[in-house]
């Protein structure tokens, strides 16, 4: 399975890595190399994650960030890596389809 990263999901972690570099030297660049790992792994195991607000949820295994791809023939696109700390209607909000930022 290929794997097609959307710019709304770079600016997710580009997010996600400038928070974790506030709160100590190379935690952003572990984060962003962790997140980047699980996304890593669709290529195997794309499509087996449950559906959530009409996109398969991946739960990354080392922060609380969720990965939200979509699965078209055999590509897993993936739309946003949201912060699940955040208030579910932002999550909503910014799963709203076609919402990219």
């Amino acid at each position: 399975m290929r794997i097609k990263v959307l710019s709304s999901a770079i600016n997710d972690l580009h997010a996600g890595r400038i928070f974790y570099e506030s709160q100590a030297e190379g935690v952003g660049s572990y984060f962003f190399d962790s997140v980047f790992s699980d996304i890593d792994s669709l290529a195997l195991y794309a499509g087996i994650h449950p559906v959530i607000h009409g996109y398969y949820r991946m739960l990354s295994k080392r922060f609380p960030y969720a990965v939200y791809y979509k699965v078209e023939d055999d590509l897993a696109i993936v739309w946003r890596v949201l912060d699940l700390r955040s208030n579910p209607d932002r999550i909503r909000y910014a799963l709203k389809e076609g919402r990219t930022r």
